[in-house]
């Protein structure tokens, strides 16, 4: 018993063993740890938001590049242009060869 009283005597464990100070630490615990509003969960919100901002801002330019080819083929020979360069579009009697370059050949073959 004697060792009981020295640890209640103790003043953190006054501090400690206050039903005040027991009741608003059961309650920080629950509200970051438990809750379905936990600081958790709101980290991980954060993160979706963050990458969704960079998902927006990707896709804003992209859409900024679209505009900017459909500006560009609003003239015919541009219209042209962009189907032979991209969709190897040809004109009736004309034949198109499309020369690819071997991207695996090794350095040493080509000298």
């Amino acid at each position: 018993m004697n060792f009981l009283n020295k640890i209640r005597q103790n003043r953190w464990m006054a501090f400690f063993g206050n039903i005040y100070v027991i009741i608003l630490t059961v309650f920080a615990v629950w509200m970051i740890f438990f809750d379905t509003n936990s600081l958790l969960t709101h980290r991980e919100l954060e993160k979706e938001i963050d990458k969704l901002r960079k998902q927006k801002d990707y896709l804003q330019k992209e859409i900024e590049q679209d505009k900017a080819i459909i500006r560009n083929l609003r003239d015919d020979n541009n219209i042209e242009k962009f189907a032979r360069e991209e969709y190897f579009f040809k004109k009736e009697e004309e034949e198109i060869y499309i020369i690819e370059k071997d991207s695996t050949q090794k350095k040493e073959d080509r000298d």
